[in-house]
């Protein structure tokens, strides 16, 4: 009886929530909701136009939607960062009040919150749920409240090792619905298990960009002018120890281990770009059959990644580190009534996912959420739904790294193998968005850390006072060597 009386509140709500000008209220709208694993922002030509990754259907989306510039995963409290960023996208909780089963055993959160996550709470509300993602490193019983669940670690070079594979469940399923004549609305969560290493691309896009498949920890894989160039920001090493011993992403990895030279990091950028090219061909083929079956334009998409990744931006090559390359994710959604061609600063974190899809759909968003809906922006109301953005990373040594965003300035601060390293880092994003520190020998006055400089001791303060208070705010453990309550 509770089921009825939920879908019948759901179906009275919709005129209220959707955005009513572009759908029809007697047909709710659809969701397809593309995660990849593991992509830097700077990966795409949208955020960085010097990229020579090629991505066309992606690039479309972003024409015929709207591009979020400031959206962030909040973090991990362990080395697999991918983990807790998939249980915030499908509780909508933020990185200190997750389940056990997101790696910190003292979080607090609801009883039973799976019942209250992306699946369930879209099954309740009459819609027809479908997932295909990765295997592991997420969170099992939100996953499992998916009606037809397909998952499978795909990140091989061929069409069933690889993303075709993900691709071809979606396909089967929209498929499967056209013969049944299916009317209710879908979820699709249609998730990647590349570009995630061991980025084993096809043949052919591995040749396009320049890269091989290197298994060889005692030779380097061979240069090629069809590489991708390094980035701006690429250090041949971090200045000082990260933190994390015998980290895996930054010394373990195939291809990579320990190497940070230019041959080694152009090549697995070009395995990246290999893996990040053939999602877009996998993205493709479903858009192109949701137009075939009239779907299209009563589907919201969204796409994003878990979290960025570095792979030789500041000598690093992980999803560690707090830098934007890593703590940024991309960010589009296209869908009804959402204005096309448009950038937003936003200023979301993956864990407003599900409240924003709730408040689209016209469902109520579970008492359980701790995220705050973005529609206002997508609706052209406001430009961003919050003014600081808060940054964690405590997988290796604690209390780790902390990092806030206000405005143009960031500040990340290390507290790392048991007090012997601490560093602060304050940077003008406007000034120097790659994030310059002196290593990278920049002229700029403001190219660079600016922790140090006198005349920004006043902005420094005030980002050291504003990141307590959101540690204090997001119910943070630990604190700093230098923070005093």
């Amino acid at each position: 009886m509770k089921k009825i009386i939920l879908y019948a509140l759901c179906i009275t709500s919709i005129g209220s929530h959707a955005l009513n000008s572009q759908i029809n209220d007697n047909k709710r709208p659809n969701f397809l909701f593309v995660l990849v694993d593991d992509q830097s922002p700077f990966d795409l030509k949208i955020y960085d136009g010097k990229s020579i990754l090629e991505t066309p259907n992606i690039a479309k989306l972003a024409r015929d939607g709207m591009v979020f510039d400031s959206a962030r995963h909040m973090g991990s409290m362990n080395g697999a960062v991918c983990t807790p960023s998939r249980h915030m996208i499908m509780s909508g909780r933020t990185v200190w009040n997750l389940p056990a089963s997101a790696g910190y055993k003292k979080a607090i959160c609801p009883d039973s919150l799976e019942l209250q996550t992306i699946g369930a709470v879209f099954n309740q509300a009459g819609y027809k749920t479908m997932r295909t993602c990765k295997k592991g490193n997420s969170y099992a019983d939100a996953n499992e409240q998916f009606t037809v669940v397909h998952d499978a670690t795909k990140r091989g070079g061929t069409e069933e090792t690889g993303s075709a594979w993900h691709s071809k469940q979606v396909l089967n399923y929209l498929s499967d619905r056209q013969v049944n004549e299916e009317k209710n609305p879908f979820f699709i969560y249609f998730g990647f298990s590349h570009p995630h290493d061991v980025r084993n691309g096809t043949p052919e896009l591995l040749e396009k960009y320049g890269a091989v498949n290197h298994t060889d920890k005692n030779s380097l894989p061979p240069a090629n002018p069809k590489q991708p160039s390094l980035q701006d920001n690429y250090l041949l090493k971090h200045p000082f120890f990260h933190g994390h011993k015998n980290l895996r992403d930054e010394e373990r990895v195939s291809g990579v281990w320990k190497n940070r030279d230019e041959q080694t990091i152009r090549n697995e950028l070009g395995r990246e770009y290999a893996c990040a090219e053939n999602i877009d061909i996998q993205i493709g083929k479903v858009l192109t059959k949701l137009e075939e079956m009239g779907e299209l334009e009563n589907t919201y998409i969204i796409y994003t990644s878990d979290h960025g990744i570095a792979i030789g931006r500041h000598g690093l090559t992980g999803k560690q580190n707090l830098y934007e390359h890593t703590w940024r994710v991309p960010f589009i959604v296209k869908g009804p009534g959402i204005k096309a061609g448009k950038n937003v600063e936003g200023n979301i974190y993956l864990l407003d996912i599900l409240p924003t899809v709730c408040d689209l759909a016209g469902i109520e968003i579970p008492n359980s959420v701790q995220g705050l809906s973005f529609k206002p922006v997508l609706e052209g109301e406001k430009d961003k739904i919050r003014d600081v953005m808060y940054g964690v990373y405590c997988g290796g040594s604690k209390p780790g790294m902390r990092s806030v965003t206000k405005g143009d300035w960031k500040l990340i601060k290390y507290d790392l193998m048991q007090g012997t390293i601490h560093k602060t880092q304050l940077f003008n994003l406007k000034e120097n968005p790659n994030e310059y520190l002196p290593e990278h020998k920049k002229t700029g006055e403001m190219e660079t850390n600016l922790a140090s400089n006198p005349l920004y001791a006043v902005k420094l303060g005030e980002m050291e006072s504003l990141l307590l208070e959101q540690m204090k705010t997001n119910n943070d453990p630990y604190r700093l060597w230098d923070q005093k309550e």
